[in-house]
Formats: C-alpha cells, sequence, structure tokens
C-alpha cells in the first residue's frame, strides 16, 4: 500500500486518529497474469498518452516496440533506471509507479489480430461536445504514481522510446489527494466536492474480476485483459456555483457531507429509490445522477478510475477544469454503453457536465519475465 500509520498527539495529550504517511520506496510488481494499474488502489497522479502509429509500421516494428516499453517500464516501476535513462538518478522513487498499455483498434489490424466488438469509437451521446484532439488513438499508455516527479520521468523515458514508432496525439494529466493526506479506502472527491467511485466493486473478488477481466468469450489473445474506456468531461464549475446546496445534493443524488445515498446515512448504505417524502415524491430524485447510474442488472457495471483535471481558465471564467472518467470493464457495449445511454436520456447532472473527449482502448493481460505486453496478441 505505500503507508505507514502513526499515531499524532491531540490537545491535551489525547491521540488523533491515526494517519498515514507517504513511502516514495514503495514499488508495484509489474509482471503478472494481469498488468498493473487496473485493480491497484488508484495513485495520485496520473498521465494518459495517445500515440498514432505512421503508415508504414508493419507488424515486426510493433513486436520490437512493444518489447522495448515492457523492458524499460518494467524497470522504471521497481525503481531502476530505464535501459538508456539519461537521468537514473529521478528513478529511484517508485511511488508505486504503475504502467499500463492498451492498443487502439489501429494496433490490433496492424499487429493481424482479431478486434473485440466494443474496440471503436463509443456511439454518438446528445450530450457529446466531442473534440478532435481529445479522442482516440493506437496505443495508450497509462503512467500513474504517488508523486508527480515519477511520472513525469517515466513518460519522458517512455516517449523516448517510442520516437521512432509513433507520435504523440494527446496527453491528458490528472490528480487525487495527495497521497497520504486520507486514510486508504477513502473514495476520492471530483471537483464538484463529490464522491466518485462509491459503487466500484472491490479488487480480488469475484465480482470484480466477472465485471472487469476479460474472459475466453472473447478474443483469445485478451483473457486476462480488460476494456478502458476515458473519458474527458468539461464541468462548469462557475455555473455549479450558482446551485445551492440541497440542489446539489438532489443532482447527485447523494449528501455532499459523507457521500451517503439521500435515503441512507453512511456512504455505501445502499440506495431506497422506492422512498418517497411527505410529498409523496421519490427521496431520490429520478432525474439524480445515482438514479440514473444505477441499473437493475447487476452485470451492468463498471470499476471507475478517475482523476481531476485542471487547467488554465479560457475568456472570462473562473475555472477550465473537470473530470478523466476511466473506466474499466469486460465489455464495453454490456457495461458502459447502457450506463451512458441512461445518463444520456435524463441526468440532471448533464446541465453542467459535457464530455469532450472519449477513446476506447484493449488492455491485454499482463506478461511473464521472459515475455512482454501484448505477446499474446503476437
Amino acid at each position: 500500500m505505500g503507508i505507514d500509520l502513526v499515531a499524532k498527539a491531540g490537545i491535551g495529550g489525547s491521540a488523533a486518529p491515526s494517519v498515514p504517511l507517504f513511502r516514495g520506496t514503495d514499488a508495484v510488481p509489474f509482471f503478472g497474469v494481469h498488468q498493473a494499474g487496473v485493480d491497484t488502489d488508484p495513485q495520485a497522479r496520473v498521465t494518459f498518452v495517445a500515440l498514432n502509429l505512421p503508415a508504414q509500421i508493419d507488424r515486426a516494428a510493433l513486436r520490437r516496440m512493444m518489447r522495448i516499453l515492457t523492458d524499460d517500464a518494467a524497470r522504471l516501476t521497481q525503481g531502476e533506471g530505464a535501459l538508456a535513462d539519461s537521468e537514473p538518478e529521478l528513478a529511484v522513487v517508485p511511488a508505486r509507479l504503475t504502467v499500463t498499455f492498451g492498443f487502439g483498434p489501429g494496433l490490433v489490424a496492424v499487429a493481424g489480430g482479431e478486434a473485440p466488438g466494443w474496440l471503436r469509437s463509443l456511439p454518438a451521446f446528445t450530450i457529446d461536445r466531442l473534440q478532435p484532439e481529445w479522442n482516440d488513438g493506437d496505443l495508450l499508455l497509462q503512467i500513474a504514481a504517488d508523486d508527480p516527479m515519477t511520472v513525469a520521468h517515466a513518460t519522458r523515458m517512455l516517449l523516448k522510446d517510442l520516437r521512432s514508432f509513433a507520435s504523440v496525439r494527446w496527453v491528458q494529466s490528472g490528480f487525487r489527494r495527495a497521497a497520504g493526506s486520507e486514510k486508504p479506502g477513502t473514495t476520492m472527491r471530483n471537483l464538484f466536492g463529490q464522491v466518485d467511485g462509491t459503487a466500484n466493486p472491490s479488487a480480488g473478488t469475484a465480482d470484480f474480476n466477472a465485471l472487469v477481466w476479460g474472459t475466453a468469450s472473447g478474443p483469445g489473445w485478451l483473457v486476462g485483459g480488460t476494456s478502458l474506456v476515458l473519458r474527458r468531461i468539461s464541468m462548469n464549475l462557475d455555473t455549479w456555483d450558482g446551485l445551492d446546496r440541497s440542489g446539489r445534493e438532489s443532482a447527485v443524488g447523494r449528501t455532499l457531507a459523507v457521500g451517503a445515498p439521500l435515503t441512507g446515512t453512511k456512504e455505501r448504505d445502499e440506495p431506497d429509490f422506492t422512498a418517497t417524502n411527505a410529498l409523496g415524491f421519490p427521496v431520490i430524485p429520478e432525474y439524480s445522477h445515482l438514479r440514473r447510474a444505477r441499473s437493475e442488472d447487476r452485470s451492468q457495471r463498471i470499476h471507475r478510475r478517475g482523476y481531476n483535471y485542471d487547467d488554465a481558465p479560457q475568456g472570462s471564467g473562473v475555472s477550465n477544469s473537470g473530470l478523466l472518467f476511466a473506466s474499466f470493464q469486460a465489455d464495453v457495449d454490456a457495461q458502459f454503453v447502457p450506463i451512458q445511454q441512461r445518463l444520456d436520456t435524463l441526468d440532471l447532472l448533464n446541465q453542467w457536465t459535457t464530455p469532450i473527449g472519449s477513446a476506447v482502448f484493449a488492455i491485454p493481460p499482463g506478461c511473464a519475465t521472459d515475455g512482454y505486453i501484448g505477446d499474446t496478441l503476437f
């Protein structure tokens, strides 16, 4: 976990709650059945990089590319310099660094592999205002760690590896609370102040495995892998400021203080959508985000691993902020799309949120120490 717990003395000598401390030397194993960075406890910082492949690249070149990337990613995640690292001193603090690779439809086609049916652009949604500079890509790198310098150095080393193989299409960076600032297991908050990710399945459980990891029902090379949908969602904080607290909670369907559903008292209480108030109206409104995101079909769930972004304001606005909504699931069409269709229809939060970027990638399984990421495809 990368965390020690110590007790700090409070006023009058009483013990305060345990406070987590950050250890930058902690490393996440790179090799394994699954790639790290999916079921790993989310780190404080992330950079997503999408790249385009040149028209002349072939299958053999892709194989060389993935061997080089795998070797350097494995080194960096363990606190070692990349093979040709010009600043190896910057690699000695892994800070739970993970590097996760994703393949777009273009890469799978060049490799000659069978693409799953969902590996394509998402259907058009009425709320989308997609900007080309944030969409799609042939290869994805998700680089996450608890230290921003670690992320920056790993990103640079891996992009140096890719100079002769691909060109950068877009880069998106995000953040959560700093490592050690909250107790382990605390649900992140987005910049609306909402808890974000309460209903996630628990990593390592049969429920998580069924919802996230690819099975034999898909292409054989993707068994043990998953899919990633990355949506860049602009959040209009300037107009959100004009909504009172009760209005915000009605739009979300949860209390802002602790994230409990409006029918409960604790964050993980099960919402009661049948409960009504004294006037006979639902306590959790039909238009609330919680109600629209929830399905009676338990298979229509996802594992969300979101990050906030906060860019320079534009024009007269105070903020240019939003959410990098990273959603992992075994099948995009069966799990993500139905949820998004319900949100597209009635979610009140749509008044303050606008998807401006969208990309879908296949996340191949992990590899053994003598293999490389993507070896099941090649």
